[in-house]
């Protein structure tokens, strides 16, 4: 028998997911251009898909292994391997149907080490897909993600609020200034272009919009727009239509962390998964995570 057929049979990874659209929601929200390559590494804690530009701007996706309905991990290590963001999130699209929940079948490795997908509950049809996967062409660069002080720097915003305010904010190529002040607890972004915009949160005034907010003292960082931009910009529409918040903390340095949370679970009108307030068990939900450097200005550097 031949290697690659060993291998075929023993895969690091076989797992099952019972919602397809969830997926597909939570890798669009990190793809913020057309080509863009990623890394999955893989662990028995689950699936971790890693995506960066420049050194600048990294996001994650965190798929733990509770989301799905079977995760057998047999690797020895964390496997890592490359893929085209785009292809993968467009080959899983295609075995999500509207108000369908699909389960599907995860592989890998193939014969030729290619990522394989089929689906297991069609009694008429299987739908089969193969996934050309690479050596990662990236080591991803170290966020050393940590607190500025002793409080911590943080906010949480309804997603639809915080995707609407850095939309108005656009100023082509500039920056924008997040500024946090504990008197008037206030969140303040602003963009300067042709002239000046400034967007306020207010704590008190609207904690409909402001869920949360920590801050101990006045700080301000500057981002490029078209980074922070990428937080948002495609935020899938459940996020939106589930009324979610998304936290944003500043860690030492300026360094920007902003997390989304995309649900997974089964679409149906029963929700095993959700409790008496409405929020989905944190077992099936996606997280995903923005690491965005401040910009360096003249302050910064001396």
């Amino acid at each position: 028998m031949s290697s690659s057929a060993m291998d075929a049979e023993s895969p690091d990874l076989v797992c099952q997911l019972d919602n397809v659209q969830g997926l597909v929601d939570a890798l669009s929200a990190v793809r913020w251009k057309r080509h863009q390559d990623a890394v999955i590494e893989l662990s028995e804690h689950g699936i971790i898909l890693i995506v960066e530009e420049t050194g600048c701007l990294q996001a994650k996706v965190y798929l733990q292994r509770e989301l799905f309905v079977r995760y057998e991990y047999s690797a020895q290590g964390r496997p890592r391997f490359g893929v085209s963001l785009g292809l993968f999130a467009d080959c899983l699209n295609t075995f999500s149907a509207p108000g369908h929940s699909s389960l599907i079948e995860i592989r890998y490795p193939g014969p030729d080490m290619q990522l394989l997908v089929k689906s297991v509950d069609s009694p008429d049809a299987c739908i089969y897909a193969e996934v050309r996967t690479r050596i990662p062409d990236m080591i991803s660069w170290d966020y050393n993600f940590e607190p500025a002080g002793s409080t911590p720097l943080t906010f949480t915003v309804k997603s639809a609020a915080l995707k609407e305010a850095i939309d108005d904010l656009e100023w082509p190529g500039s920056s924008i200034q997040i500024k946090l002040q504990p008197v008037p607890p206030s969140v303040s972004f602003k963009g300067e272009g042709h002239g000046d915009l400034q967007i306020d949160f207010m704590y008190y005034v609207n904690t409909d919009l402001l869920i949360a907010f920590h801050c101990d003292r006045e700080v301000s960082y500057r981002y490029k727009y078209k980074f922070l931009r990428a937080t948002t910009s495609n935020l899938p529409g459940s996020v939106i239509k589930d009324n979610r918040g998304s936290k944003l903390i500043i860690g030492r340095g300026g360094m920007l962390k902003v997390q989304h949370l995309v649900s997974v679970a089964r679409t149906s009108n029963q929700h095993p998964h959700t409790d008496s307030a409405g929020y989905q068990q944190p077992s099936r939900i996606a997280y995903i995570e923005f690491f965005v450097k401040p910009e360096e200005d003249e302050d910064t550097i001396n």
